[in-house]
């Protein structure tokens, strides 16, 4: 088997001016990024939309796989070759998981999105243009310490970080303005990964470029010493930011490897952010095509939780269906087996991690919207397993469908397509959100903790309970909340698989995010900036003598 790299490379992509067509959109309407990726305009989010959402969520990370993003990718070229006119909508890869752990993040094998190199890397421009305007509000926050504090900032309380798109756990804590009065006002900072800036979120939820300004516009970077907040307008800020984020506002058009339009944009993550793709890329999918496939990062409890309570709910959106993606392979590491020992045959151990994907299913189910379980096939898979696995679905309430995508492409992903078709007809969706405005930050918190990750209930530090309290004080009580936690478990702690019961996660931070228009409550030890692992896929990637990327997976 070649890998997915190999695989990518040796493709013959459509012209991308065609892919278009077959949305309806005319050539002028894109502006090419070469031959293969483009621009849409905006315009398109503001049309009725006419198709069916689907969102695709899955069980727990494992180290033994899952493949969301792949059978995202396979699903959609699996409708396809139904006839469906399908339009796939995923996030952009983030540099710090290309060159850290993933290597790659495109899909796999042959349900991949093309082109795969630029993809993962500079793509066209947005992270790096959504990075910039993150730091200039940073430069214009500093800026105006230096050139005398009109507004005064009280340095001790500034909330707003500096951010570059890469694992690099030196930057978590440090000191800037070393170097004499030249150099500025010197203080304590720290950097977050760009999934994770604010900038992100904001652009990933704008609706067109007003909305955007005004959101950012709205961003708190800190208070006063008499503790009002302070905002990127009362920097003057967000015209100039906007401007910087007028391009990467548009989503982009590219394909999947069977040539079906897939529209690639923002990349908020899903334990630290919100963990979706764009408000007007989903919007713009939904004007053009008849069903839309997304995704939402991580587990159930994580992005489709806040899929569901924060963009659908800022969106509009009503989500008609979701697939979750799970394998007999992480079921078994769920149920205590060894990664070692996971090829042979152990019913025993299937049934031992099932609650774990029994919890997913109810928690999506809790939302109004039916589920279809994409049981992707591995070699190792026993028919006694899989079998295992299907009867759990069904006692459960979820249609479960076999998948094989990744070896065999949408033609492998035909019997998902056809469940999640049969789902559809059949209309029974009736989506609501799992908690209302109105309730306060904390019972909003405790909402999730007991509904969605199925625990006791969550402690605030005192620090956290002060903050909750000056949240409210200025407004904030009435958004949604955006969880932050481990994505390898529903509690707080990443060791603790398979469904927990008898848990409570503590909340040690809570902060706003109001131009993306809800609060932030980190769980655990949940870090906004990741580092690098012991040994880092950059190690193994590189450039050959004609070119061409290798180690890309």
């Amino acid at each position: 088997m070649r890998s997915d790299l190999e695989i990518a490379q040796a493709a013959t992509l459509r012209p991308i001016a065609d892919v278009a067509a077959d949305l309806g959109v005319p050539s002028d309407g894109v502006d090419p990024y070469g031959r293969t990726i483009a621009k849409l305009p905006l315009d398109y989010a503001t049309q009725q939309a006419r198709g069916k959402l689907v969102l695709v969520t899955a069980i727990h990370p494992t180290a033994a796989g899952e493949g969301k993003t792949t059978t995202s990718v396979g699903l959609a070229q699996a409708l396809r070759r139904l006839g469906t006119n399908t339009v796939l909508c995923l996030r952009e890869p983030s540099l710090g998981p290309v060159f850290g752990v993933k290597g790659g993040a495109a899909g796999g094998g042959y349900a991949q999105v093309l082109p795969m190199e630029e993809l993962n890397l500079h793509f066209t421009g947005d992270f790096h243009a959504i990075t910039s305007a993150h730091a200039l509000l940073a430069a214009l926050l500093d800026n105006h310490l230096h050139q005398g504090n009109a507004l005064g900032i009280d340095p001790r309380r500034i909330t707003w970080p500096r951010t570059v798109d890469m694992n690099d756990r030196a930057l978590r804590d440090v000191v800037i303005g070393l170097g004499g009065a030249a150099s500025g006002v010197p203080r304590q900072e720290r950097f977050v990964i760009t999934p994770a800036s604010e900038v992100m979120a904001v652009t990933a939820l704008a609706s067109d470029l007003r909305d955007l300004e005004a959101r950012l516009g709205r961003i708190i970077v800190g208070s006063t010493r008499d503790r009002r907040p302070v905002t990127a307008a009362d920097l003057g800020a967000a015209g100039a930011m906007t401007l910087l984020l007028k391009q990467a506002l548009r989503p982009n058009l590219v394909q999947t490897l069977e040539g079906g339009p897939a529209l690639v944009h923002c990349g908020p993550f899903a334990n630290i952010a919100h963990g979706c793709n764009s408000l007007v890329a989903t919007r713009t999918a939904l004007a053009l095509g008849d069903v839309v496939v997304t995704e939402a990062g991580f587990g159930s409890d994580l992005g489709a939780e806040k899929f569901f309570d924060i963009k659908a709910r800022a969106g509009g959106l009503d989500p008609a269906a979701a697939v979750i993606v799970a394998t007999v392979r992480a079921l078994k590491l769920h149920g205590g087996t060894r990664k070692d020992q996971l090829a042979p045959p152990d019913v025993a151990a299937v049934v031992r991690g099932l609650p774990n994907l029994e919890r997913h299913i109810g928690n999506v189910r809790q939302f109004g919207v039916p589920v279809v379980v994409a049981l992707n096939r591995f070699p190792t898979d026993a028919d006694a397993e899989l079998q295992a696995v299907a009867d759990a679905c069904e006692a459960a309430g979820a249609t479960v469908a076999l998948s094989e995508v990744w070896a065999h492409g949408g033609a492998g992903g035909e019997a998902l397509a056809r469940a999640v078709l049969g789902v559809l007809a059949r209309g029974e969706a009736r989506f609501a959100p799992v908690y209302g405005l109105a309730h306060g930050i904390r019972e909003k918190v405790e909402t999730i903790v007991t509904h969605v990750y199925g625990g006791l209930g969550a402690d605030f530090t005192a620090r956290a309970e002060r903050q909750v309290a000056e949240l409210e004080r200025i407004g904030m009580a009435n958004v949604p909340v955006c969880i932050a936690k481990t994505q390898y478990s529903f509690s707080d702690d990443p060791v603790l698989l398979g469904a927990p019961h008898d848990f409570r996660i503590t909340i040690n931070e809570v902060y706003p995010a109001a131009g993306a228009g809800f609060v932030v409550a980190l769980a655990g030890d949940i870090m906004t900036m990741p580092g690098l692992p012991a040994s880092p896929a950059a190690e193994r990637i590189g450039v050959d003598d004609d070119g061409r990327a290798f180690g890309l997976f």
